[in-house]
């Protein structure tokens, strides 16, 4: 008898040709047992070599925006006080010394335009980020430098109020870290300050965490 697949002669009651190995019956090849103790083959292997090589799953999560901020207006309100308090008294100054408004208007409408200068200069020269992988701070307004702090290499959070300050919501957060660049930063007239400080440190120990058990999967 003959092989359908290569046309060799083989023995009737033969189950597999002895050239080609073809199924001579039908059958399905049959599948030799694994070895005791031994892994399953390639899955586990790509895995393993994904792992160590850097690209595992872990490695390849998504980089998901958390908040997004700058400098509030809130921040300024004592100087906002400061400058109405300025305002009614040089506005009572010309009333009991007319011939002095010349010189009193001035000054009044200079408080305001240096303090307006100094919230539009403020809010346009700082932007931050939060990811779940980084800190990214934008500052300058003619020219923008952006520095990207990796949240894994923060290591305190701490804020401040002051009284003002707590009555409005804001404040100041100030990040160590051990980058070189940026080994403290300091971020000014935060709207929600205790929230935003809380999610940053949040997101660096779960980060820490996430890493950690990478490194000892691998």
């Amino acid at each position: 008898m003959q092989c359908s697949a290569c046309g060799a002669e083989y023995l009737e009651d033969a189950v597999f040709c002895a050239k080609c190995g073809h199924n001579l019956k039908g059958e399905a090849t049959p599948t030799a047992p694994a070895a005791p103790g031994s892994e399953a083959p390639s899955a586990s292997l790509a895995e393993r070599f994904r792992n160590l090589s850097g690209s595992g799953k872990d490695d390849d999560e998504e980089e998901v925006s958390l908040w997004k901020g700058g400098y509030s207006a809130k921040a300024m309100m004592g100087g906002w006080l400061i400058c109405g308090v300025a305002s009614a008294l040089l506005i009572a100054a010309t009333v009991f010394f007319p011939a002095a408004w010349f010189v009193l208007i001035p000054l009044l409408f200079l408080a305001w335009i240096y303090a307006a200068c100094v919230l539009a200069y403020r809010k346009m020269s700082v932007k931050y980020e939060l990811t779940t992988q980084r800190f990214v701070h934008k500052s300058g307004v003619l020219r923008r430098t952006s520095d990207r702090l990796e949240v894994i290499d923060i290591d305190d959070v701490t804020y401040s109020q002051g009284l003002i300050e707590r009555m409005v919501n804001v404040g100041s957060i100030r990040i160590s870290s051990s980058d070189r660049t940026h080994p403290e930063l300091v971020l000014i007239g935060i709207e929600d300050v205790r929230i935003v400080a809380d999610t940053i440190d949040e997101v660096r120990r779960k980060e820490r965490r996430r890493r950690g058990l990478h490194i000892e999967a691998v």
